[in-house]
């Protein structure tokens, strides 16, 4: 067996990793742990149970010699969608499992990170610290994926009450005039290179042609998007796709989620409680569907996640403690004087369906069942938002979901063909 090296400072990433989870859920009460309000949003209580599944399941349970699982059942219990490795309870019915409770869910991870800080301390082979970083970043996720079903679980109670009491949101600069930064035509690299953790979907590194065109330097704001809200955009039929028109008659969408006319003023839920729309601050909370409308009204368009890697990687290059990841605690995204604002904010939407790249090769097994197998009817989003660790994210890193999903921090920015 070939041991790394790095094994006290993956221990310590795996730790602080762990720890993070937990500080997410400190605010809640038990009955926040348990709620699903949709089926895309899954209980808190789930999340700190599937996370630690995954270490039980692909490390200690196949690697640590004489492991015994904290219980028989739980593989079942907090599966997600990984056939390869049995039966799943159901997706929809997360929130009826009121038992195990919350206590016992805490009990499993402390037994779990015991076992995994047990086993790291010999270190361990190449194979393990891949799984063990696919593991880290996976929760990684999920902690993004924690902040964005707290809000929609507050966010559905009546008396929209705040997560923490102690977040401040800075008022938003005057993001000032759109402009575009102009990329000229030519062969661009695409995916990722180098050493470091990555995704299988952001390899195999290549290289796409791309024609001159434009992107916009900052993204859209809440007041921008509320000039196409008072045009009637949601009633203009010859904005939308097909599919998009199809979405919003079906489900009376006529204004952003989380926001409320009161009084004839919009108010907007935050985690910091119910707070009026700051006009200058990034739309954000729309799905696809609804950037693509925003875009035609403008007469824009998205740009392709390839205009954008290519933006992000001349205009914006690496993330930065100015940026407003979660590590920020601001938990909101908000307009800075700083150009460009690429990484974090908001999820940026692009006209790129989710595909795989040239060369791309499937892991085998279940962690095969990553990314690969969602390659369908998904649209690619690009640069993290104000719900993603700093450390997690890369100009390469591609996200993914369907075109009429918003719970997720999403927001637009724009970009135009040159002639």
């Amino acid at each position: 067996m070939i041991v790394t090296t790095n094994a006290s400072l993956l221990a310590e990433h795996f730790a602080d990793t762990r720890n993070q989870t937990e500080k997410i859920c400190a605010p809640l009460r038990t009955e926040d742990y348990v709620a699903q309000p949709i089926v895309d949003v899954s209980p808190p209580k789930w999340h700190l149970a599937h996370t630690t599944w995954f270490f039980e399941e692909f490390i200690l349970h196949k690697y640590m010699k004489g492991y015994k699982p904290f219980h028989p059942e739980y593989a079942f219990l907090f599966n997600s969608y990984y056939i390869s490795m049995g039966e799943r309870w159901q997706r929809p019915m997360r929130g009826n499992l009121t038992r195990p409770g919350v206590e016992e869910i805490y009990q499993f991870r402390k037994y779990v990170d015991e076992h995994m800080m047990e086993f790291l301390e010999n270190g361990c082979s190449k194979e393990v610290e891949g799984l063990l970083l696919i593991g880290i970043n996976h929760e990684q996720q999920h902690q993004e994926l924690l902040m964005t079903d707290i809000k929609y679980i507050l966010g559905s109670y009546p008396l929209f009450p705040a997560y923490d009491d102690s977040i401040r949101i800075p008022k938003a600069d005057d993001p000032g005039e759109l402009r575009f930064d102009i990329s000229d035509e030519g062969v661009y690299p695409i995916g990722f290179e180098g050493e470091g953790f990555c995704y299988d979907n952001e390899l195999a590194a290549h290289q796409v042609f791309l024609h001159k065109f434009g992107l916009a330097n900052r993204l859209i704001t809440k007041g921008e998007y509320l000039d196409f809200m008072r045009d009637g955009g949601y009633s203009q039929h010859h904005l939308w796709l097909s599919d998009a028109w199809d979405w919003i008659n079906e489900n009376e969408v006529t204004f952003p989620l989380y926001w409320h006319n009161i009084d004839g003023a919009w108010h907007e839920y935050t985690l910091a409680g119910l707070k009026p729309v700051d006009e200058n601050a990034p739309m954000t909370h729309v799905s696809l569907y609804e950037a693509d409308a925003y875009a035609h009204w403008a007469g824009l368009r998205l740009p392709t996640e390839f205009e954008w890697e290519t933006s992000c990687r001349k205009l914006h290059k690496s993330a930065t403690n100015q940026d407003n990841f979660v590590d920020r605690g601001i938990l909101h995204p908000y307009q800075t004087s700083q150009l460009h604002d690429m990484l974090g904010n908001t999820w940026e939407w692009t006209n790129s369906a989710y595909l795989p790249y040239p060369r791309y090769k499937k892991a085998p097994g279940a962690i095969g069942e990553y990314n690969g197998k969602f390659m369908m009817n998904q649209m690619v989003l690009r640069g993290g938002s104000c719900a993603t660790p700093q450390n997690h994210i890369r100009i390469s890193y591609r996200n993914f979901f369907h075109p009429y999903l918003r719970w997720q921090f999403t927001g637009i920015r724009l970009a135009k063909d040159i002639e």
